[in-house]
């Protein structure tokens, strides 16, 4: 992982993964932007209740870090799904979904997360990208192979898709009741492998790593973890179960985005 950068205000994290020629991509952290309070500052969350003047400068830093405006920065409506979409230009209205491809140059394709898991796809010579929102429902259900099908249908191969996956909660941040754990094994019994021992009846469960194993499991080329903690690194990361711990009104959303130079 490289250090963080920062272009027009908006700091940011690379994943030497997914460096290709055509290809421009950033996990952004939470520095760089103009919020202020609980969002500060570099907060991407449309759906927060921060101010949109707020959002939109964000936004606007965000877009000139990747080199597209800020209407072509597309971020869906993400519902927790396994529905992803395949993007030939810009949208007037935002898909409810949680994945999306595209093959289309100068489009950035972006997901918000604090703590879910968000991922950044490319194949370089199909010329290819995608982006998804993985937390636990969206990953159980199937969202990355969703997103990976999306990428196929506009000419990626699964073996040459390379994915990065940016900040996350972690699995000894992430607590998790006895019912959550059976809904896991309940459709694959080697889920097992992800859960920890917590206190009591609670479990650990290690969000990266089935994430990490869906994807292997999938067949794409190459995986890459950035292997950064939301909830411990309040610094740099917005986190949601962090800010529900202090009993926070709200919380701010990170951005990860790529886009075809």
């Amino acid at each position: 992982m490289s250090a963080p950068e920062r272009s027009a205000g908006a700091a940011a994290l690379r994943a030497p993964l997914l460096e290709a020629p055509g290809v421009r991509h950033a996990f952004f952290t939470r520095l760089g932007g103009v919020s202020e309070g609980i969002y500060a500052s570099l907060n991407g969350g449309a759906g927060s209740a921060d101010d949109p003047a707020a959002v939109a400068e964000n936004k606007q830093r965000m877009a000139h870090a990747l080199g597209v405006g800020a209407q072509d920065l597309l971020i869906p409506y993400q519902i927790h799904s396994a529905e992803a979409v395949s993007v030939a230009r810009r949208w007037d209205e935002r898909p409810r979904c949680d994945g999306a491809a595209t093959r289309t140059r100068g489009l950035a394709l972006g997901v918000t997360g604090a703590d879910c898991g968000v991922l950044l796809f490319c194949d370089p010579g199909a010329g290819v990208i995608g982006a998804a929102h993985a937390g636990w429902k969206g990953a159980l259900d199937g969202v990355l192979e969703a997103t990976l099908a999306r990428m196929e249908e506009l000419g990626a191969a699964r073996g040459a898709i390379r994915a990065a996956l940016g900040p996350t909660i972690a699995q000894a941040s992430y607590e998790v009741g006895p019912e959550f754990r059976d809904r896991f094994l309940s459709q694959d019994a080697g889920s097992a492998s992800f859960f920890g021992a917590g206190a009591g009846d609670r479990a650990l469960f290690d969000l990266p790593g089935y994430i990490g194993a869906r994807l292997a499991r999938a067949g794409v080329g190459a995986f890459e973890n950035l292997g950064l903690d939301t909830y411990a690194d309040e610094a740099r990361f917005y986190s949601f179960r962090r800010s529900t711990h202090r009993k926070e009104p709200d919380f701010g959303r990170l951005v990860a985005a790529i886009a075809l130079a």
